[in-house]
């Protein structure tokens, strides 16, 4: 167990770099764009690619090619591997590259004939410019994915930085310039090609070390490792895609709402979605392995085990993290967002967003790492079925609290969504496992309701004392983030040491080491 910790805090600290990069990113483009209809436009446009990226390149596709290339690598040797690798890529270019060529086309006869509001047409326009990042994002993800099997893993690791700092670099040039909006918007695009063609050439030359040798022409056939690639990419791409059409949906209600709204929930989900991505994906990373390995040698009390440890980490995570979140979400949007044209009015309207997002992320949390939990006993199918239940059960309540609570509304319908899944994945857990019934979690649970609580009434009191001082307001919010956050932290911790929480105990040899 301390060595899964031990991983998990490896895990966290590799991503840690990149989501904070990617927090100064954001800042600086809503300083310049504010939320605004460009930023919206960008915002929306920017998922077009992203969707692409997550289903081919750093999901469906990336994750059959780990076992298919892994096989071969294993039976013919590198050589044959890398030969193999070639065929793969080749495909995905081609496919790409139709896709791309389809996408223009498609935005192009949109913006013709689609008689389309100019806030439509400008993220159409954008989303034209930026389509081609997907091409370059895809391949550099399946390079990627050999690299980490060779062993390297860090060119990997940097490929979110690469596109961070172009984009920062990019803005920097335009605000130089003292360009408007409507042409720095174009800067922050131009950033994320130059870092999408960034993110492919240094992997692809940390391979060409590795004895990689592009080839349209192979001297060996592969039809039946191509034939299990298909078949595991399929599957794969259903649920992921299920997945991203939820996030487009999203977005799409959003911009059709007013020129603010896409922006506005996006930084909302972002700041959601730091502790999500840094603590509960490393939980999940490290435990989906140990939970695959237990049940494949037939030992179930060990997936329990693990399955109940890292669901206990996951609570013990996100439940705090949502209480910061929705109690402190004013003083850190001041003190990360408000700059330049993201001003004091910006940061109200995202204020009940934050709070909602925040009360759903320990939802969210279970959902992703319940996902898991099937996954590795062989369930395939039904978390795509719920994700497909979901995503229609988000459209549905997105179209229909939009229209009394508009951005909340849709906020709303995300996190009640997300809770549905998180409720039906672990309902289908406890019914083929009686040892993952709620009540064997109960006792831990109720110690971290207790921790939480007590930390979200110091953070209350905190607030109205730090309020009583009269301070600036952003520099009261830097107070806050800097002081009263670790504060509430070692509160926290603090009380579920108390009550002897059963993984303490760990964190605290990982904090020794």
């Amino acid at each position: 167990m301390f060595q899964s910790l031990k991983n998990i805090a490896i895990v966290s600290s590799s991503t840690v770099g990149s989501r904070l990069l990617g927090l100064v990113r954001d800042a600086m483009i809503f300083a310049a764009l504010g939320t605004s209809i460009w930023s919206s436009a960008f915002i929306l446009a920017f998922t077009l690619p992203n969707l692409f990226r997550r289903l081919f390149g750093e999901g469906a596709l990336a994750s059959a090619l780990v076992p298919t290339f892994s096989d071969v690598l294993e039976r013919d040797g590198r050589s044959k591997a890398l030969g193999f690798f070639n065929q793969v890529f080749l495909r995905a270019l081609i496919v790409l590259l139709l896709v791309l060529v389809t996408g223009i086309v498609c935005l192009g006869v949109i913006i013709k004939l689609g008689n389309l509001s100019q806030r439509w047409v400008l993220g159409a326009e954008l989303a034209m410019g930026m389509l081609p990042y997907m091409l370059f994002i895809c391949l550099a993800a399946i390079v990627s994915v050999v690299l980490n099997i060779f062993g390297r893993f860090a060119i990997a690791a940097l490929t979110p930085v690469i596109l961070n700092v172009a984009i920062i670099v990019a803005l920097c040039f335009g605000m130089c310039r003292n360009s408007p909006q409507s042409v720095l918007v174009w800067w922050i695009c131009g950033g994320v090609l130059c870092g999408g063609i960034l993110q492919l050439l240094l992997p692809s030359l940390s391979l060409f070390k590795q004895g990689w040798r592009p080839s349209l022409i192979s001297n060996h056939r592969f039809n039946q490792s191509l034939r299990e690639l298909w078949q595991l990419f399929l599957p794969g791409l259903l649920g992921a895609a299920i997945l991203q059409i939820n996030i487009l949906v999203s977005r799409l209600l959003a911009f059709s709402l007013n020129d603010t709204a896409a922006s506005e929930l996006y930084l909302a989900s972002r700041l959601m979605e730091l502790p999500l991505g840094v603590f509960t994906i490393a939980i999940v990373t490290v435990f989906f392995p140990l939970m695959a390995k237990s049940l494949t040698s037939g030992n179930n009390k060990g997936f329990v085990d693990s399955f109940n440890s890292g669901l206990r980490l996951v609570l013990a995570i996100s439940f705090p993290a949502g209480i910061g979140l929705f109690i402190l979400n004013e003083p850190i949007l001041r003190a990360l967002f408000q700059w330049g044209a993201f001003d004091s009015s910006s940061v109200l309207k995202i204020v009940p967003l934050l709070a909602i997002y925040g009360l759903g992320l320990p939802f969210y949390s279970v959902a992703t790492f319940a996902t898991r939990g099937l996954y590795a006993a062989k369930n395939m199918s039904y978390p795509v079925k719920v994700a497909g239940l979901c995503l229609a059960l988000n459209a549905l309540l997105g179209i229909l609290l939009m229209q009394f609570w508009a951005e909340r509304g849709l906020a709303l319908a995300n996190v009640l969504s997300a809770t549905v899944q998180a409720l039906l994945l672990w309902i289908a857990l406890s019914n083929s496992h009686s040892l993952l019934r709620f009540k064997h979690i109960w006792n831990a649970l109720k110690k971290v309701l207790i921790a939480g609580s007590v930390m979200g009434v110091t953070c209350y009191i905190s607030l109205f004392f730090v309020a009583l001082l009269g301070m600036n307001p952003k520099f009261e919010a830097y107070l806050v983030v800097a002081f009263l956050i670790p504060v509430a932290t070692v509160v926290y911790f603090s009380i579920l040491y108390f009550l002897d929480f059963e993984e303490l105990s760990n964190f605290r040899k990982i904090l020794k080491q």
